[in-house]
C-alpha cells in the first residue's frame, strides 16, 4: 500500500482518522475480533474492497493498525500503542476537569454554610 507507520501521530490526527464512521467501525471490528483479512473486513464494512483498503491505509498511517502479508492476503490487526497520544491527551484533560470540579465542590460547600 505504500503507507508508512507514524510514530509521531498527534491527537488531532488520531481524532481525524477515527472520525469517519466506516473507518471507526473497521477499527472497532479489529479491536473486538482480532486480526482480519481485507476480504473479511470488506464483507462486514458495507463498502467496496478499494474503499476498505483506503480506510485501512489511513488507519495504518495514523499508527492504529498494522498489516502482515501471508502469500496473496494481507491481514490487519490493531496496534494498541497507536492510541497512546489519545490516552495522554485524555489524562491531561481529565486532571484539568478533576481540579475544576474539586474547586466547584469547595465553592458550593462554602455557599451552603
Amino acid at each position: 500500500m505504500g503507507y508508512e507507520l507514524s510514530m509521531n501521530t498527534t491527537p488531532s490526527e488520531l481524532f481525524t482518522s477515527l472520525a469517519d464512521p466506516t473507518r471507526r467501525a473497521i477499527f472497532e471490528r479489529l479491536s473486538r475480533d482480532g486480526e482480519q483479512t481485507v476480504r473479511a473486513l470488506t464483507n462486514h464494512a458495507g463498502v467496496s474492497q478499494p474503499a476498505v483498503s483506503k480506510h485501512l491505509g489511513v488507519l495504518k498511517l495514523a499508527g492504529l493498525v498494522r498489516d502482515r502479508r501471508d502469500g496473496r492476503q494481507t491481514h490487519y490487526s490493531v496496534e494498541p500503542q497507536g492510541l497512546a497520544p489519545l490516552i495522554d491527551w485524555m489524562n491531561l484533560y481529565g486532571a484539568f476537569w478533576r481540579d475544576r470540579f474539586d474547586r466547584l465542590e469547595t465553592l458550593l460547600k462554602r455557599m451552603d454554610q
